[in-house]
């Protein structure tokens, strides 16, 4: 069998500038290790026909749609948007396309509607099925509704290669990641330099709650908490209402709050972060948790998903502050326990995990399987 992945390629790009680049990289690696897949290629929708300078070490081939027709058997529409017109002639030759759908589905057709941004739309009957991740499971129905064909659940894959290779590139620039414990012969509690990091676009990640988290945990043990660190909000610190956010903290008045622009979690974290405070909502799957984990942060979350970190129940301040003040007084010395904890569940994830590479091989035969009897 032949594979192409959908990606979508621009001048410049970086894999670290979104998480569905990642998505498709460790699709088609996990792809490629079954034995009876020949080859997995990368159809790009974009303009640069390579794949970005930070994952060139992969050596899948990238071309054209186009150019792929005779080389494929099955299409993958996961990062870039495939012309209608050409997934229709694969169609009619008897080949499979799967619609793999790796972010939230409903804010993507309700925010561009509500708030007049641009999303992208294409003929909703385009595909044979929609694939999606385990945190959307919520939204099956609608996605059968909306594509009339099946709908299912794949693995959601993750591995550190691209976080090690960017650990090792600021190494040699003397930018140290990982969580180090501090001997404090006090006993007292460690103050940690928070980080939220969620990226600010969508409802379903931003840092309102992370921030009222983080200053919760300070109104009630200030020496917990020694800054609060919010990226991607520099663009937001005008607005009227998200000042009113910021300036309504404790931390801001104490002088410990930095609105930061967009920067790498790598070299971002070495630098300046002792703990990360995230929220989502219905979007419990997120490489930023996975990335903090592997560098054995305290990472203070709400997704149900997560079998490490340290829990608060969906929208509950009180809880995520108690978890963060927990982290302050207990992650130094609980931290190879952490770190067990967290290497255990991370490698579940992997793309070669058997476990995985075992639940794709079994939908791919079925997809085909399907071809073969409609044409029989």
């Amino acid at each position: 069998m032949r594979i192409g992945i959908s990606v979508l390629t621009h001048a410049g790009q970086s894999l670290w500038e979104n998480g569905i680049y990642q998505n498709v990289l460790f699709l088609a690696r996990g792809l490629r290790a079954l034995p009876w897949v020949e080859e997995v290629v990368l159809l790009d929708c974009g303009d640069q026909a390579v794949l970005p300078a930070d994952a060139a070490g992969l050596d899948f081939r990238v071309m054209a749609p186009r150019a792929a027709t005779e080389l494929i058997d099955v299409a993958i529409e996961m990062g870039g948007g495939l012309s209608i017109e050409w997934i229709d002639y694969l169609r009619a030759r008897g080949k499979k396309v799967v619609f793999h759908c790796c972010g939230q589905p409903y804010v993507a057709l309700l925010e561009p509607t509500v708030f007049g941004t641009s999303g992208y739309a294409a003929r909703a009957q385009r595909c044979d099925e929609v694939w999606i991740l385990p945190k959307d499971r919520a939204f099956m129905p609608m996605l059968r509704t909306l594509h009339r064909c099946p709908v299912i659940e794949v693995p959601y894959l993750w591995e550190p290669v691209f976080l090690q290779q960017r650990i090792a590139a600021l190494a040699e620039h003397g930018v140290r990641f990982g969580y180090e414990a501090e001997h404090r012969p006090t006993g007292g509690p460690r103050a940690l330099r928070v980080g939220v990091f969620e990226p600010n676009i969508s409802v379903v990640k931003t840092c309102t709650v992370p921030t009222l988290i983080a200053d919760a945990a300070y109104r009630a043990q200030p020496e917990s908490v020694a800054a609060l660190h919010v990226l991607n909000s520099v663009q937001m610190q005008t607005h009227p209402t998200f000042r009113f956010l910021i300036d309504s903290l404790e931390l801001t008045r104490a002088g410990k709050t930095v609105l930061e622009q967009r920067h790498d979690f790598v070299g971002y974290t070495g630098q300046h972060i002792d703990a990360v405070v995230s929220h989502q909502w219905q979007n419990p799957q997120n490489y930023l948790y996975l990335d903090a984990l592997y560098g054995g942060y305290p990472l203070v979350h709400n997704s149900p998903w997560l079998e490490a970190g340290y829990a608060y129940p969906e929208f509950d301040i009180r809880a995520g502050a108690m978890c963060l003040i927990q982290a302050a007084h207990g992650h130094d010395a609980n931290l190879r326990t952490y770190r067990a904890q967290a290497q255990a569940f991370l490698a579940r994830l992997s793309p070669l995990a058997p476990a995985n590479g075992s639940a794709y091989a079994r939908r791919l035969l079925a997809l085909t399987s399907a071809r073969v009897e409609a044409t029989a």
